[in-house]
């Protein structure tokens, strides 16, 4: 069995909010602010106290900052989390937050994800709501999380680059490939933050998924907002992983297929790459016989059903089919974080599972062009790199 938590983003999702609703649903503060003490930061307090939101009672979190507008560099907060000598899965989840913050900042400012300032996201009170919800995670024992489509405002939001549209550029490209909507809330819903925490943590989108529920609690956002309650909600609960002998139901997934006998394989490749950069889980081609003895190629792609039609329409136009089939099917993904490392001053990035770590080809083909050395090389520094930022007292608990 494995705990899994669920958030529910009717009305989008903020850092202070996702570790309000853990909070809520009994995550211990002392034992949350315990590990948050590790981090070598002074001049801050966390509140919790009770709120209610459209007639519903929910956690509120407020941290408390003694500084004003202090910037600090991705590199600064990746040695904050790593002197803080945090549980690993805690440093794990949170070094993945502000990676991806990183990574997204990186592509809207054209500029390499090592050399991004931080602005509103690396304050203090920002390091402590993704700090806080990644321990408030371990404090439960959450294993897997999950996500329903997010919801977002609209308008304009004033930040330090000046005004903004809502959602922020940054929670757009935070949450790519993950369903979402907007309302017509003129506020901002989704905050970086909170995309960058379900853009670090979350194995699955979707409804919630099979499971026995444990807990549930709501966290509050700072304003009341008229016809919707501005809240975010999480559900914990047990759920049979894929080793069981009778595995409970999986998340839902689809699986669209054509046959192709006229696209040469440049198209093919084509095909795939755009499949993934649409949000697809997987694809993948097959070589197959067709009748009369045709060479030809089976094209499939794994995707969330959420956007199925989506990949569907991609799958089509790339390869000029002229339909396709498909099937709901169930997949029982593996606990994994995903991470960030340096060789030889690059960005480097990793996912982490339970054992191994695995290290993404583009990046690490990225770094053996720039750097001239062998690409296994450069995996090897990669793995290295990540299995000596775990603290080994960790490692052996």
């Amino acid at each position: 069995m494995s705990t899994s938590a669920w958030f529910h983003c009717f009305a989008g999702i903020a850092g202070d909010m996702a570790l309000g609703s853990l909070i809520d649903a009994g995550a211990d503060v002392a034992e949350v602010r315990a590990i948050l003490d590790r981090l070598p930061m002074a001049g801050w307090s966390m509140e919790v106290s009770p709120a209610m939101r459209g007639g519903i009672g929910a956690t509120k979190v407020d941290v408390v900052v003694a500084e004003t507008a202090v910037v600090r560099t991705y590199a600064h907060i990746t040695g904050l989390i790593d002197e803080a000598r945090l549980p690993e899965r805690v440093a794990n989840r949170a070094q993945a937050t502000f990676a991806a913050l990183a990574d997204a900042e990186g592509l809207l400012h054209r500029r390499p994800a090592a050399q991004v300032h931080f602005h509103e996201v690396g304050g203090v009170d920002a390091v402590i709501d993704v700090v806080g919800t990644c321990a408030a995670l371990e404090v439960l024992g959450v294993d897997t999380v999950w996500s329903s489509p997010v919801a977002n405002g609209m308008g304009m939001v004033r930040s330090a680059h000046g005004m903004l549209p809502v959602p922020a550029p940054a929670v757009i490209e935070l949450l790519r490939g993950a369903p979402t909507y907007g309302l017509d809330v003129p506020y901002e819903l989704t905050t970086p933050t909170g995309a960058a925490l379900l853009a670090a943590t979350v194995t699955g989108w979707g409804p919630l998924p099979a499971m026995e529920v444990a807990a549930a609690g709501f966290g509050a956002g700072s304003r009341d907002i008229d016809g919707l309650p501005n809240l975010v909600q999480v559900v914990l609960g047990e759920s049979a992983g894929a080793g069981s002998a009778r595995p409970e139901p999986g998340q839902p997934v689809t699986l669209l297929e054509v046959n192709v006998d006229d696209a040469t394989g440049e198209t093919l490749a084509h095909t795939v790459a755009a499949l993934l950069e649409a949000g697809a889980h997987d694809a993948w081609i097959t070589p197959i016989v067709m009748k009369k003895g045709r060479p030809a190629h089976t094209v499939s792609v794994l995707a969330d059903p959420a956007l199925a039609d989506l990949l569907a329409s991609v799958l089509v136009a790339e390869t000029g089919s002229l339909g396709l089939r498909g099937e709901t099917m169930q997949r029982w993904p593996s606990a994994r974080v995903n991470g960030q490392v340096d060789v030889d001053g690059i960005p480097v990035r990793v996912k982490v599972g339970a054992g191994r770590v695995k290290v993404e080809h583009d990046d690490a083909a990225r770094a053996a062009r720039r750097t001239g050395l062998p690409l296994r090389e450069v995996v090897s520094r990669a793995e290295e790199a990540w299995r000596r930022r775990v603290p080994e007292d960790d490692e052996a608990g």
